[in-house]
């Protein structure tokens, strides 16, 4: 039986358990200047140390005007890649692998009105930036189309009123997504891994569902379930409906019913804390992965933890 600690295999990458850490940006441990600092090393040693599965580094920006705060590292210029590679190596001391989360913040509620040059410089960007974080050595890349940044301002039917070649119908709103894999595929083999953190309400569950479905089509590899720009209409905290019998986050629950309609593994986001409440996702194969975030920063062992924890509740003892 499937439990927390049996390992994955994502193409070639082997990850020795199920748990995540998300791209958490820790604002307090970089300067402006957006470069990594020892205290950032720091940080993702004693992740890396605590036996987590899969470690995905935070919101690196490709452009200095496109950070979602001053202090958030940078990706945008060849400078950054010494530090950058510092962290992948820390994965490869500790055998975790690592993907590097790729970012702009973007326009908000303004995407429709930003020239097509704009996007089409920022989409250069974005490949210059993948190139980088090859080049530093990580697993990986997630694209950062969540949160109502960029991509996420792109993908939205409620923002994205465009009509050129990056809005109108459904296939345009994802144009950038799909250029990008285009023009960045000879980068991605079985030792490199595409990964995609998107929003689940976009603005609705069945929006996000159909997104999930055809980032699968053009080759991204791996699904990490977040939240994307919400239906003003809903006014409650969850902003997609959740059965009653379901216990866990609104977040999370979106992540298990866009499982159920790819094929490529699915993480889940938002309050998981315990022990217990990953490995009933996991047990139950709601979810491929979980992320731990906050009780991560708590706790950066978390998952030396979780194994006591899990012998206690079951006792079963792993590895």
């Amino acid at each position: 039986m499937i439990n927390l600690f049996t390992p994955l295999k994502i193409k070639n990458i082997d990850l020795k358990n199920r748990v995540v850490l998300p791209p958490l940006v820790r604002f307090s441990m970089v300067g402006k200047d957006g470069y990594v600092t020892e205290e950032l090393l720091e940080w993702y040693k004693d992740v890396a140390e605590g036996e987590t599965g899969l470690i995905i580094v935070e919101a690196s920006c490709v452009s200095e005007d496109g950070k979602l705060r001053d202090n958030q590292i940078g990706i945008w210029d060849d400078s950054f890649i010494e530090g950058l590679s510092k962290i992948a190596e820390i994965g490869k001391k500790y055998n975790v692998p690592m993907l590097i989360q790729i970012h702009h913040a973007g326009f908000k509620d303004e995407i429709a009105t930003v020239s097509e040059k704009v996007l089409d410089d920022i989409l250069q960007k974005f490949v210059d930036a993948f190139k980088r974080a090859k080049k530093a050595g990580f697993d990986g890349i997630e694209i950062h189309g969540a949160h109502t940044y960029l991509l996420s301002q792109l993908n939205s039917r409620l923002w994205n009123t465009r009509e050129d070649k990056y809005g109108g119908t459904f296939e345009k709103r994802m144009f950038f997504t799909k250029e990008l894999v285009e023009k960045t595929k000879e980068l991605f083999c079985d030792d490199f891994i595409l990964g995609y953190r998107m929003g689940g309400n976009e603005p609705t569950l069945e929006d996000g569902i159909e997104i999930a479905k055809y980032l699968e089509k053009i080759g991204v590899d791996l699904i990490h379930v977040s939240s994307g720009v919400p239906d003003p209409e809903k006014k409650q905290l969850e902003k997609v409906d959740v059965p009653e019998e379901f216990q866990l986050d609104w977040v999370v629950y979106m992540g298990v019913e866009i499982k159920k309609h790819v094929k490529i593994p699915v993480i889940g986001v938002r309050n998981i804390k315990t022990e217990e409440q990953a490995s009933y996702l996991i047990e139950n194969d709601m979810l491929d992965l979980v992320a731990v975030g906050r009780a991560m920063i708590a706790r950066p062992n978390w998952v030396q933890h979780a194994k006591k924890d899990y012998f206690r509740r079951t006792g079963i003892k792993v590895n």
